[in-house]
């Protein structure tokens, strides 16, 4: 029987309905938070909301893609991600890191850098053209890896990635994020998925660090505490 149809047989007997997104390390959640903020990849403003393209209005704004213009920013947070890779698979060593097309494929090319481990990325859909392939790389049946992406909000992107490689044979079973907004609904999304995930911070570590620094107000962290426990991404 083969990992999927095993995992598909498994489920029909036990529904597994959280799996909670751990963070690797508080002391360096608070690291990670300090240089998200200072280079502004993540904004805070609940006096004036951000609109984003479905149509959500949120508090808080993130933008991981700018952590791409600092080389000592992306080269400390790439360093963590691959402490982050041991950490969360600890004897199950991954053969491959994954980016999750297109904003993980930097991240997941500088770990695999640092990892000394080959790197693919993986499509939210296969190629209408060519191999038709949704999965780039060269990964081949048996293998493991391990999926990449800069930031978690409903894990729907990463289970995509994940079960892109399962259709070809790769076992996937852990995700790894810079920065996560750590939504109920991520966690379950996870555990039905049969993925163990981790991130470096929270948006909760965020607001704290920025409420520390004087960046934003007390009153303004309830806020969008507020609005992560109850809006769009609750549950």
């Amino acid at each position: 029987m083969s990992l999927g149809k095993l995992r598909q047989a498994l489920a029909s007997y036990v529904e597994v309905t959280e799996m909670p997104n751990i963070v690797v390390s508080q002391r360096q959640a608070h690291e990670v938070s300090r240089l998200l903020l200072d280079e502004e990849a993540v904004l805070i403003r609940p006096e004036r909301p951000f609109t984003f393209a479905s149509g959500i209005v949120s508090p808080i704004y993130c933008d991981l893609r700018l952590l791409m213009r600092s080389p000592k920013g992306r080269r400390r947070v790439s360093e963590l991600l691959a402490g982050g890779v041991k950490a969360l698979c600890g004897r199950d060593e991954p053969d491959a890191v994954a980016g999750v097309a297109t904003a993980g494929i930097p991240w997941a090319a500088w770990v695999g850098d640092v990892l000394h481990k080959p790197v693919a990325y993986v499509r939210d859909t296969p190629k209408g053209h060519g191999r038709g392939q949704q999965v780039e790389g060269g990964l081949r049946l048996a293998q493991t890896a391990v999926v990449v992406e800069d930031l978690t909000s409903t894990g729907a992107s990463a289970i995509t990635a994940v079960e892109g490689l399962r259709q070809i044979g790769v076992r996937a079973d852990y995700v790894l994020s810079v920065f996560t907004y750590g939504s109920p609904r991520a966690d379950r999304n996870f555990g039905n998925a049969w993925v163990r995930a981790a991130s470096l911070c929270t948006a909760a570590t965020v607001l704290d660090v920025a409420v520390a620094s004087e960046r934003i107000t007390p009153e303004q962290r309830d806020l969008v505490r507020h609005w992560l426990q109850t809006g769009p991404m609750s549950g």
